[in-house]
Formats: structure tokens, sequence, C-alpha cells
């Protein structure tokens, strides 16, 4: 795509879109954006186009080649008919975002916006950057307000966090993002928002958002909850996550949650906080993917379609002796997951494991870890003790929070998900 100037959205409405071959698709009616958590400007994630007999489709920002003052060019005819539906995150620029009431910054001026003027950054992403917008005229004599144009950033009122926003329609906003878009969302919020969105949400979503933020974070977040609701959240988490935030309080903090927590859930996270915080013991999970000796193919496999599982410990299966929980029997071998895959449902898993000889012990230092996993293109290593009991599973990505910068986290990317 060529160089284009700013493109004001309001001006695009009502032009035709066209193929390569200069026949016309239709027409444009909209476009479609997503409010941030803060005042960056966003990215404009696609135009709706209406077709014949009102029909409406959602084309992508990526097929779009060349914008004409009467004319909007698509990379190719070929677009998907599904009918366009507004998801909860996303907003119409003319639909939603026009006459809406915003206040400038330096000023504290109250404006309302008229147009909404889209760049095209380094990426080649359209982004929403400027604002047309207007001051409120004198209503008795009848004129019009001051038209004038502001950056994204110079207004308040856009952001997804902003305290003008109910709580009810910022769980909805949340509630079709990932875990981890979550977590960056709660990080921008005022701490009043923060905990009356962490209070709304039920505790294994509220787990598995946790467990995508900052250990400092979490630990805020944590104490803001009474503590029957920090326990249950804790058990809803991951037990090598739940181990690594206790791990971040005081002694005295650790003792008072276990014990309000079951003991079953306790037990495994008592285990790793046991072990040193840079070691395989204290790095690993204590619920890999484990079966016993006698069980099935068929059976291994219907255990890692679970969707609450990472593709990380989704790749294989580790097979032990009884008892089945960690600590295990002995521990048999690996089944991975391509190897599952090609053998008859009615096979055993301990006919097709492989043993590791260099499984991974509790003290093991992360650097050693790094190089097994790199070593052996593993996603996950197996943990064993001096007996060869099974104590518990290193993923790649366990490894990845522990070596990249404690501040990863702040430097997020953006997630969108555009339609299809």
């Amino acid at each position: 795509m060529t160089s284009t100037p700013r493109v004001f959205i309001a001006r695009l409405s009502g032009i035709g879109v066209f193929d390569p071959n200069g026949d016309q698709l239709g027409r444009v009616r909209d476009a479609v954006t997503t409010l941030r958590t803060d005042r960056q400007p966003p990215r404009v994630l696609g135009l709706v186009i209406e077709l014949p007999h009102r029909h409406r489709i959602f084309v992508p920002m990526g097929r779009v080649t060349r914008i004409e003052p009467e004319a909007v060019v698509l990379s190719s005819g070929t677009v998907n008919m599904k009918r366009f539906e507004r998801r909860s995150t996303e907003m119409l620029v003319l639909g939603e975002l026009l006459d809406r009431t915003v206040t400038i910054l330096e000023s504290s001026k109250q404006v309302s916006i008229v147009d909404v003027g889209m760049d095209q950054n380094r990426a080649r992403d359209w982004v929403i950057t400027r604002l047309a917008v207007r001051t409120p005229g004198a209503r008795l004599a009848r004129r019009r307000g001051q038209l004038f144009q502001v950056a994204w950033n110079e207004v308040d009122g856009l952001a997804l966090t902003e305290s003008s926003q109910g709580t009810d329609t910022l769980l909805s906003m949340l509630s079709d993002m990932r875990p981890a878009d979550v977590a960056n969302a709660l990080q921008d919020m005022p701490d009043k928002r923060r905990q009356e969105v962490a209070a709304a949400l039920d505790d294994e979503r509220l787990a598995d958002v946790m467990q995508e933020m900052s250990e400092e974070d979490q630990v805020d977040l944590l104490r803001s909850l009474a503590d029957e609701r920090a326990a249950d959240v804790l058990e809803a988490m991951d037990d090598d996550d739940a181990a690594d935030l206790l791990g971040e309080m005081t002694d005295a903090d650790q003792q008072r949650l276990l014990e309000l927590m079951e003991p079953d859930e306790a037990a495994p996270v008592r285990r790793l906080l046991s072990y040193g915080d840079y070691t395989a013991g204290g790095l690993m999970t204590a619920e890999p993917v484990i079966l016993l000796h006698d069980a099935t193919v068929a059976e291994a496999l219907a255990l890692v379609r679970n969707p609450q599982l990472s593709p990380a410990l989704a790749a294989q299966v580790f097979v032990v002796r009884p008892p089945q929980a960690t600590p295990t029997g002995r521990f048999l071998g690996t089944a991975h997951l391509q190897r599952l895959l090609r053998e008859p449902p009615s096979a055993l898993v301990s006919g097709i494991c492989e043993r590791d000889p260099d499984a991974l012990r509790a003290d093991m230092p992360l650097d050693k870890i790094t190089r097994h996993l790199a070593t052996y293109n593993l996603v996950a290593a197996p943990v064993v003790d001096d007996h060869d009991r099974l104590l518990g599973a290193v993923s790649v990505d366990d490894v990845l929070d522990h070596l990249l910068p404690e501040d990863w986290r702040d430097t997020g990317i953006d997630h969108e998900a555009s339609h299809g």
C-alpha cells in the first residue's frame, strides 16, 4: 500500500467499494475499532460494507489497497460473506463515536466529536489519531459552535478504563478478551475500579487473569480480597503460580491463606514452596497430565483435549506406577501427543512411552533446565526425585516467565482480534 494521507471516516460513508478490476462490491457504512485501556490511538480493525439487499459484511483494513475521495479499492473481489456482527469489545466509529461528548484535557472544555481521522503507522496499521470536535453553540442564537481538531490523546472520556464508564459495561467489554489482555487492562485501571472488576469476576476467571499479571500486581490484588475469597482464587490457580504468588508474601500471610485452602489443594502448593525459586522444583507444576501404566491411548487423548490445559502441558502425558497423584509411583516415561495420534486407541500408553534418562531433578537450576529443553526440543520435561517418583513437570512457558525481564508484561502487545 502506498503512502496515504489522513482519512476522515465520516467522509467515507456511502462511497463505493471496488475490486481491483473496477467492479463495485458495495458501499462503506461504518468502520470498526476498539477502545484501549489507555489514551494511545486505537487501531481501526476494518470497514463495514453494505452489499446489495442491505447485507452488511466486515472487510479487514489489510484488504484495503487504496482509499480515494470517491472509492475504496480492495486487494481482491473475494470477501467473507458472513453477516457482520459487532463484538462486545468493538465500537462502530460512525454509529457510536460521533456526537459523543469528551473533555479537552488542557482546558477541561466539553466538546462533541463530529469526525474521526485515521492514519497509517509504520506497521501499516490504520490507527485513529485525530478527532474533529465542536464546542457547544449558543442555543438561543442558533449558532453552531467552533469546529477544530485535537489529537486522540488530548481528550478525556475515550479510554476503556474511564471513570465515567459503568462497571457492567466494562465487564461486558472484558468478557471476550483473553486473560493476558484483561490483565493489561486491570493494570491501567485505578485501584477502586480494579477492585470492582475483580469482585465481579468468578474465581476461575480471576485466577486466569492474575496468572498473567506481574507478581507485584498479583500481591496487591490478592491483598485487596477478603481472605476467604483470596483462598478460593489461589485454589483455582495453577499450583506453581499459586506457590509463586504466596512466595512473594510474608510467612504469616502464607500460612493464613494456606490454612483457609482445602487441604488437598494446599498440599501441592506447600510442597512447591519448599523448593528454591529458580530450580526445577520451584518452577514446575505439580499437576501435569499423568496416567497409570494400564491406561489406553484413547484415555490419554481424552485428557489432553481438556481446554483448560496449556498447549505445553497438553503436548504429552507422563506415565507412572500407582499412586497417580504427585509424588507418584515409579516414573515410566513420556508419551508425546504426536506418537499418541499414530497409535491405535486401544494401545497401552506404557507400551509407547519414552523413558528420559536425564529427567530433571528438583534442585536443577534454571540454566540447566533451559539447556535441557533446548537440546531435546521439548515443551515440557518431567521432574523426578531420587526414588524415580514423578514430582511434576517444567514447561517452556514456566521457563520463559523467569528468563524475561521483570517488567516484560508492562510492554505488552496489542492483541485485538479482527473478524475472519
